[in-house]
């Protein structure tokens, strides 16, 4: 009689398991299921990427190292050839890797909400204009827009200046025959953001060198939680390695509160020996360079923002303009080094448009240089410093694609592999700066070319980064002519916030004569 009723429940059990599996991927842990808007199968629209067990796309990930994780996401893109499904632990992502697919998320404004992955950042960044959503980031965002505003961004040109020069002159005490490039060019770039957008230098109060040591390990943890599917849960994650986290994230924020204190110091001294009133913060802004620092200070003093909201946005600028900007410029140069008659061409480009004497560079100056500006933007093609982002579905969404997302999805937009389709960029693994000259770039998909992301959460700082790139480069042009010391077919990438080599990329510099 036992053995009937077993039977039985057992009948019942896999029959409402079955039902339940229409909604549900039961055993990715009841992750919710994808389905089309007209009730069309599902795999004619979205496929899903192949499972390596019986617990969907769970486990497939799992002990995966950086570069193997970040290839396997390569191979699912090139044998799909469109946007895909996975049903991981408990969550359903939709990985999107077209530029119509990518166009219609983007834009949809019930789509603004960050990912999971911002999520795990939250530990570091809070809930700064990164990883904030609703009426705090569009707050945020409004209070910061001014900031980086085209007239406010040519005073940060002598900022860049001074920066390149020191970076020059430091290259020609260093051994030219081998310049790790992983070495120098973070230095650069952290020197530039805090003294140009955060108005502070930094000096040996300021420990850099820990900084940045504490800021890849955070982006270890990072990692680890988006590869190991026990990490993704709170309570392991806390137990196993936040602890471990906390001298990091201590140093990260000690980082940003110094430079806090410090620009305060000097916003309220110049402001104590002006004029009063609204008087007082225009002529600090004419006769100092007004940072997005001095912004947020100045919403401190209305009201508008608090210490720790201001310490999330410094955070946040920190993250976003140092470690991004340096890899576009590590791979630009090593570009440079690869196309020996792409970066002459560059050169001349620099002679023609450029004086001799570079304190005369300035904004309009550099906009002349448009070929430099090709060449830049075909590097953040091949490599985005941000190889994706994700948004998470609030409610219940359907799609002009015919796809309906239910709340609680993850979409994961992989901006490298849309960067990379051959439908918009023939023979995509090619080099080829002319690819965005306005002749050929007429008529290609806006949402193909998205290094900066696109639409309403773009980034913030993009023409900040342009700029300071682009000033570094005429910089070692105008005195080095570069030169490889690596074979690009050895090129391997790990899987990341930010788009990382596993080995040091190196070039070689010989002075022009």
């Amino acid at each position: 009689m036992l053995l009937y009723v077993f039977i039985i429940a057992l009948a019942l059990l896999v029959a409402w398991l079955h039902k339940l599996n229409r909604d549900y991927c039961v055993m990715a842990f009841f992750a919710k299921r994808l389905k089309t808007v007209d009730g069309t199968p599902l795999e004619r629209v979205v496929p899903q990427a192949k499972a390596e067990t019986i617990f969907g796309n769970v486990f497939d990930y799992f002990g995966a190292n950086n570069v193997a994780l970040f290839d396997s996401c390569r191979i699912s893109a090139a044998n799909l050839k469109k946007s895909y499904v996975e049903y991981a632990l408990f969550t359903t992502f939709y990985n999107v890797i077209t530029a119509e697919d990518a166009e219609l998320l983007l834009n949809d404004k019930n789509l603004l909400t960050k990912g999971i992955a911002y999520y795990f950042l939250e530990p570091f960044l809070q809930t700064g204009l990164l990883t904030s959503g609703g009426k705090k980031w569009y707050t945020r965002r409004k209070m910061l827009t001014p900031a980086f505003h085209f007239n406010i961004l040519g005073q940060f040109e002598d900022v860049f200046k001074e920066e390149s020069q020191k970076f020059v002159d430091q290259c020609k005490n260093l051994d030219k025959s081998s310049i790790t490039l992983n070495e120098i060019i973070p230095k650069f770039t952290l020197n530039s953001v805090c003294d140009a957008a955060l108005g502070v230098k930094l000096d040996e109060q300021l420990d850099d060198q820990q900084y940045r040591e504490s800021f890849k390990m955070i982006e270890e943890a990072f990692i680890a939680r988006i590869s190991n599917p026990f990490y993704m849960i709170d309570a392991i994650y806390n137990v196993f390695m936040a602890p471990k986290m906390e001298k990091h994230l201590r140093t990260v924020h000690e980082f940003s509160s110094n430079i806090i204190h410090k620009r305060r110091q000097l916003f309220a001294a110049k402001l104590e020996h002006s004029p009063t009133g609204q008087e007082k913060e225009d002529n600090f802004a004419k006769k100092k360079r007004y940072s997005m620092l001095d912004t947020l200070l100045h919403a401190e003093r209305d009201g508008l923002i608090d210490h720790a909201g201001i310490c999330e946005e410094v955070d946040t600028f920190m993250f976003e303009g140092f470690d991004t900007t340096s890899m576009a410029l590590i791979f630009t140069l090593m570009n440079l080094s690869l196309y020996q008659e792409m970066q002459e061409q560059c050169y001349q480009e620099i002679l023609e448009c450029v004086e001799d004497d570079l304190q005369k560079l300035d904004v309009n100056v550099l906009g002349k240089l448009k070929y430099l500006e090709c060449f830049i933007k075909e590097t953040l093609r091949l490599y985005p410093s941000v190889p994706g982002i994700m948004r998470k579905v609030m409610q219940d969404t359907s799609l002009a694609n015919n796809v309906f997302l239910p709340a609680g999805t993850e979409i994961s937009i992989h901006i490298f592999d849309i960067q990379r389709d051959p439908r918009y960029f023939p023979e995509p693994n090619k080099f080829d700066p002319s690819r965005f000259t306005p002749e050929n770039s007429e008529g290609r998909h806006p949402y193909a070319y998205i290094p900066f992301s696109a639409a309403q959460r773009n980034c913030i700082g993009q023409k900040f980064a342009m700029l300071e790139m682009k000033t570094l480069l005429v910089y070692i042009l105008k005195d080095f002519r570069i030169l490889p010391l690596m074979d690009p077919k050895d090129l391997q990438f790990e899987s990341g916030i930010i788009l990382r080599t596993p080995n040091a990329i190196k070039i070689k510099l010989q002075e022009r004569i």
